[in-house]
């Protein structure tokens, strides 16, 4: 394997990542909770969810051809407080997901080095592909927090829990030796 089809590899990976720690968190909550903003200034989950959505098909749809920020996309839409049932809003993620995944596995190691668009301003492929790591990471984090926020003692933890560290790199020690 060359070094851009490892490092395609690496950032497929890193995405799955990410999209878990929301899939995750989103198993955990309802409706009401994904609906949740702690004042009129914060963000909901389901108005992230629609940022990162909406992003995601600007970004993503025709990524090498088109400016990344698509004429059809109204941003200050998706930061609106409106209502969509759980459903809804996990197909919007779903669909921006696909979008990234497809676009991804169509690039070639000849396609990193290119330049693409974003508002007008061009980025090489994999700075595009890095900003939009750091982007999504960015706002997953900010769902778990909330959702960690609103579970208390119910949050099921998406990593180690507290407490154990120790067994955990026991554990990985002796798999990996």
């Amino acid at each position: 394997m060359n070094m851009g089809e490892t490092y395609l590899n690496i950032i497929k990976k890193k995405f799955l990542e990410i999209k878990k720690l929301g899939d995750q968190t989103f198993q955990q909550l309802d409706d009401k909770q994904l609906h949740w903003s702690n004042h009129e200034e914060s963000n909901s989950i389901a108005v992230i969810i629609k940022h990162v959505g909406g992003n995601m098909i600007s970004r993503w749809s025709d990524f090498l051809s088109t400016d990344g920020e698509k004429p059809t996309r109204n941003r200050d839409l998706e930061f609106e407080a409106s209502y969509l049932p759980k459903m809804e809003l996990f197909q919007i993620w779903e669909q921006g997901w696909q979008i990234v995944f497809t676009a991804l596995d169509e690039l070639t190691e000849q396609d990193l080095l290119k330049k693409v668009k974003i508002r007008g301003e061009n980025h090489l492929v994999m700075d595009a592909i890095e900003r939009q790591v750091s982007h999504y990471s960015y706002h997953v984090g900010q769902i778990v927090y909330i959702g960690k926020l609103l579970k208390t003692s119910e949050w099921q933890s998406l990593s180690i829990p507290r407490g154990y560290s120790e067994q955990f790199n026991k554990q990985m020690f002796n798999k990996n030796n």
